[in-house]
């Protein structure tokens, strides 16, 4: 490398596997929602994935199913689990409720005020801060790790949101078509502050027709 050349640095975004959720709520932000015997199988292959890369430091939401996946990735790299709260769930209106397929929600008259405007959305953080705050998090994990490589372990709402908001997309979309998978990694390139390429893997791809479909992320 000479002086000329710009300074690379990696920062992996993991979502969190499979949680043990039997009553298929939204659990969010709620305590005590762990991973699953398979959401433990997916985070060792989210470990794996990494295991042989320049990763210099591990953080993570400070719920407990993000803590859990970073913890084999942390491990495998002989490094601690740091926490950063901008790394946790979106807030959201509709948490602890059984929200599959939107069956409990329309029981719930005094609920509706909630879907006024999706755009925002009126359920929860508004995309824009949830943006925010993650590319924060990002900045700082960039400049602790220069030249090297960083894994910031979140959710799927906040993983995706950013994305967008990085790849100039709308940030208001369908939840569905959401590109982050179980223990997923999004992997951010910069070439010095300049971000270089987007990159996306599935480690835990032959693992996901097991998964228990539910609410949450």
């Amino acid at each position: 490398m000479t002086s000329a050349d710009p300074v690379r640095t990696t920062v992996h975004l993991v979502r969190h596997g499979e949680v043990h959720n039997p009553d298929r709520v939204l659990y969010g932000r709620l305590p005590g929602y762990g991973l699953s015997d398979l959401g433990r199988e997916m985070a060792r292959l989210a470990a794996a994935h990494l295991a042989e890369r320049d990763v210099v430091e591990v953080v993570s939401s400070p719920l407990e199913r993000a803590q859990q996946t970073a913890r084999p990735i942390a491990e495998a790299h002989e490094l601690p689990v740091g926490t950063d709260e901008r790394l946790t769930e979106a807030e959201n209106a509709f948490e602890g409720r059984n929200v599959a397929g939107g069956k409990g929600l329309l029981r719930e008259p005094r609920m509706f005020k909630y879907f006024l405007n999706p755009t925002k959305p009126s359920w929860g953080e508004p995309y824009v801060d949830l943006a925010r705050r993650m590319r924060a998090a990002i900045d700082d994990a960039r400049a602790r790790s220069r030249g090297h490589e960083s894994v910031l372990v979140s959710h799927q709402a906040p993983i995706w949101i950013c994305r967008c908001a990085l790849e100039g997309r709308r940030l208001w979309h369908d939840p569905r078509r959401r590109e982050c998978t179980l223990a997923s990694v999004t992997s951010l390139t910069y070439a010095d502050d300049h971000l270089e390429s987007i990159d996306y893997a599935e480690p835990a791809a032959s693992l996901l027709a097991q998964a228990v479909p539910g609410a949450g992320a």
